[in-house]
């Protein structure tokens, strides 16, 4: 007799942050965002192996850069935006900018009902600030984009 094997699904997903100095990164996404830091687990010289942090109602895991896991800048950047939904972007990217991140885009209001912008924090990690300030429609959001595209 065969056995079905049941269907795997998924139980978590978390972004985990590469970085050259954990735990000052650590200490950035406190400071910044408000983390609070749930578990750390340090290998030799206190290397940050792997850390997990709250933010709001998600988890980020934070590991130092090794010979298999490097940290952006040595790629030359990344190609991944961490998207932080909040409900005051000005007052976040003001706390990131205070911390040491620097302004990619401003905040700003965007035709597509978010108020947002871009920072890249001191590890090299970019991170999309945004606030909804209007509730539209994927079919008006799809307008409002096509009308920005258009000479």
């Amino acid at each position: 007799m065969t056995h079905a094997t049941p269907t795997p699904h998924i139980t978590r997903l978390h972004a985990r942050l590469v970085v050259s100095g954990g735990p000052a990164a650590i200490d950035f996404y406190r400071t910044a965002l408000g983390a609070e830091e749930i578990e750390r687990c340090t290998g030799p010289e206190g290397r940050i192996v792997h850390a997990l942090l709250r933010l709001g109602d998600t988890v980020l895991a934070v590991k130092d850069a090794d010979g298999g896991d490097p940290a952006p800048p040595s790629l030359g950047g990344t190609p991944v935006i961490m998207a932080l939904d909040v409900t005051d972007a000005d007052a976040v990217a003001g706390a990131m900018v205070r911390a040491g991140a620097t302004v990619v885009y401003p905040v700003a209001d965007q035709p597509y009902g978010q108020r947002g912008g871009r920072l890249a924090d001191p590890f090299g990690h970019l991170w999309m600030i945004s606030q909804t300030i209007e509730d539209l429609t994927a079919e008006e959001i799809q307008r409002r984009t096509d009308a920005m595209s258009s000479p």
